[in-house]
C-alpha cells in the first residue's frame, strides 16, 4: 500500500466546451492534491482554454480517436493511481476517493466503475442493450467480472496502465481495457456510481452503429489472438461439419451402388476436410506461442 498516492485524472476529450470545466473543478475538489491532465483531441471550440482556466494540465494529440489519446497518456503521465474519466460530466467525481481507496486497500490494479443511470435519458435502451451484449459476450469469450465493460470510469495500478499495450483507436478501448485485464487475471472490482445526461448543448462522439461494429470486430479480433485454440477449434468444427454434410449422399450412393457418381463434389469434401485439419493444428500452434505472449505481458506488468 501506498501512504501519500501520486493519482493523476486522465481525461480524453473533444469539443466539451459545455463541460470540461465542471469536470475539472469536480476531481480537484474530489481529489485534492491529484493532478487532472486534459488531453485535447482536436477541439475546434474553447476546451483548451477552459480547461486550462479551471486548473488542469492541458496537452494534445492530433491522432483522432479516444484509443490515440489514451495511449498517449498512459505513455506521458506517471503516477501511482490512475483515473481514466471522459469529459462530459456524466460521471459522478465523487465516486473517485472509494474507487481509489478499494484500489489500494484491496491491492487491486483495476476498478471499474458500474453505472447506475439517473434518468430515462442519461443511458439510453440502445446503449444499454448494446453493453449488455458486449459485456455478455466478453464473459463468456474471457471470463465474467466486469457487469459495464464499456465504462468510461476506470481506476488502475500504475503496474497495470504500463503493461497496457493499447492497439484501439477508438471507443473500443474500454473492451481492450477489460480484456487485458481479463487474459492476465489482475484483481479488480466494480464500484457502483451515478450516471447523468450530457448537460444541454453537449453532444456525444458515439455513433451507435459505427462504434458498435468496431466494437464488435475488436471482441472478434482479441477472441482470435488471445483464444487462438479455441477460435481455430471452431472454424474446423464448421469446416468438418460442411464437409461431411456434403459428403454423406456420396457415402450413401458407394453404399448402394460401390460407386462415386459426382467426383469433384467428393475431391471438394476432402479439400474442405483438409482446410479443418489445417485449422486446428494452426489453433495448436499459435496457442502455444500465446501462452509464451502472455507470459512476456506478465513479466512486464510485474516490473512495475
Amino acid at each position: 500500500m501506498i501512504s501519500s498516492p501520486r493519482i493523476a485524472v486522465l481525461v480524453p476529450c473533444r469539443n466539451e466546451a459545455e463541460t470540461i470545466a465542471r469536470v475539472v473543478g469536480d476531481f480537484l475538489a474530489a481529489l485534492p492534491g491529484a493532478v487532472v491532465y486534459v488531453y485535447d483531441n482536436n477541439s475546434t471550440d474553447d476546451t483548451v482554454a477552459l480547461a486550462t482556466a479551471a486548473g488542469a494540465v492541458v496537452r494534445t494529440e492530433r491522432r483522432q480517436g479516444k484509443g490515440h489519446v489514451v495511449r498517449r497518456m498512459l505513455a506521458d503521465v506517471e503516477a501511482d493511481c490512475y483515473v481514466l474519466v471522459d469529459g462530459d460530466a456524466t460521471y459522478d467525481a465523487a465516486s473517485a476517493p472509494r474507487m481509489i481507496e478499494a484500489l489500494l486497500a484491496q491491492q487491486l490494479d483495476l476498478v471499474n466503475g458500474r453505472r447506475l443511470a439517473q434518468g430515462a435519458e442519461a443511458y439510453r435502451r440502445g446503449h444499454q442493450f448494446g453493453n449488455r451484449l458486449f459485456t455478455s459476450l466478453i464473459g463468456y469469450l474471457f471470463g465474467h467480472q466486469m457487469d459495464d465493460v464499456l465504462s468510461g470510469y476506470k481506476v488502475f495500478s500504475r503496474r497495470f496502465a504500463k503493461s497496457f499495450p493499447a492497439l484501439a483507436t477508438g471507443f473500443e478501448i474500454e473492451v481492450e481495457l477489460a480484456v487485458h485485464a481479463l487474459s492476465l487475471r489482475v484483481p479488480m472490482a466494480e464500484i457502483e456510481g451515478p450516471y447523468v445526461e450530457r448537460p444541454e448543448g453537449s453532444t456525444s462522439k458515439l455513433r451507435a452503429l459505427p462504434d458498435g461494429w468496431r466494437i464488435l470486430w475488436t471482441i472478434s479480433r482479441l477472441f482470435r489472438s488471445e483464444r487462438p485454440l479455441l477460435f481455430f477449434s471452431v472454424v474446423a468444427a464448421l469446416l468438418a461439419l460442411t464437409s461431411l454434410g456434403l459428403s454423406l449422399p456420396l457415402f450413401l450412393e458407394y453404399a448402394r451402388t460401390g460407386l462415386v457418381p459426382r467426383l469433384p463434389t467428393a475431391v471438394l469434401c476432402t479439400g474442405i476436410m483438409l482446410s479443418a485439419l489445417m485449422a486446428f493444428t494452426c489453433g495448436v500452434i499459435l496457442h502455444a506461442v500465446t501462452r509464451g505472449q502472455r507470459e512476456i505481458k506478465r513479466l512486464l506488468y510485474l516490473q512495475h
